[in-house]
């Protein structure tokens, strides 16, 4: 109630008439109840979209599975972490925010090493470098 004691002081300052709506409409454009309409609808505007975009991360729509590893905690897609994308953190959030930076990470390049390749048996494995 504090916070429209002002106003509703002024309204019923200005009812010498009797005629109320006009009273409260004289207050409101006096007050510059408009600004705070306006910036009403703009945090609404900022805050939907950035609830947008946390709906369009990559942990929102792909869900990853959620487990302890050692000290940390795992967000991982997929059977494995060779396989898989894998995100980790001190916390759920964390890990979730990791896995999101990994899944939009590139792959690195293969780095071409004839002579590993050779060792590993890989002779018609291809060399390429992104």
């Amino acid at each position: 109630m504090e916070a429209y004691q002002p106003i509703y002081d002024a309204v019923r300052s200005r009812l010498s008439n009797g005629d109320i709506g006009q009273a409260v409409e004289a207050v409101l454009r006096e007050a510059n109840f408009s600004h705070y309409v306006e910036r009403a609808a703009v945090t609404i505007t900022e805050e939907a979209v950035r609830v947008a975009a946390a709906q369009a991360a990559p942990s929102a729509v792909y869900r990853p599975a959620l487990s302890i590893d050692g000290t940390q905690w795992c967000a991982l897609y997929g059977a494995n972490l060779q396989d898989g994308v894998a995100g980790f953190g001190d916390s759920p959030s964390d890990a979730m925010r990791d896995f999101d930076n990994n899944w939009r990470a590139k792959l690195p390049a293969k780095a071409t090493s004839h002579a590993l390749d050779a060792m590993m048996g890989r002779q018609n494995w291809p060399g390429f470098v992104v």
